[in-house]
């Protein structure tokens, strides 16, 4: 496979070598970076998102809705007991949130689902740099990430 951008062939290895909490964090970093781009399309004076800007937002919260539930089929349901029972409820929630955000272009329902999600980037950030956290192709899947 030929890339032509540099920069698509480095995130392409990235992801192939990544540990599976490293995966995780990937996933996470671009939903608070697309969350962050959809909060910047609400104009600072009259605090809405102006006509031209609509679309805009719109593919910015559903492209982090699309890895919100590329988290919740990641979820090993049997292994993962409350923790994963917890955070599925978590993803349902946050795209409830992100839907009614994406409809009535409610900011403060955006940033509350930005705030958490970019808390648990935090937290898998921490977990994905311990010591056993091995490469994903030296780990049978428990998160069943695809990449």
């Amino acid at each position: 496979m030929a890339f032509t951008n540099p920069y698509a062939a480095y995130q392409n290895t990235a992801v192939k070598t990544a540990s599976q909490g490293k995966l995780v964090v990937m996933l996470y970093e671009t939903a608070v970076k697309q969350l962050t781009a959809a909060s910047k399309c609400f104009d600072d004076k009259t605090g809405k998102v102006p006509a031209n800007m609509i679309e805009t937002y719109s593919n910015h919260i559903m492209k982090t809705q699309e890895i919100i539930n590329e988290l919740q089929v990641s979820l090993d349901m049997d292994k993962g007991g409350q923790i994963a029972q917890n955070l599925m409820s978590l993803y349902v929630y946050f795209n409830r949130e992100l839907m009614d955000a994406n409809i009535n272009k409610d900011k403060q329902k955006l940033s509350f689902v930005q705030n958490m999600m970019a808390q648990l980037l935090e937290a898998w950030e921490t977990a994905s740099n311990s010591a056993a956290n091995a490469p994903a192709a030296n780990v049978r899947p428990t998160l069943n990430i695809r990449g």
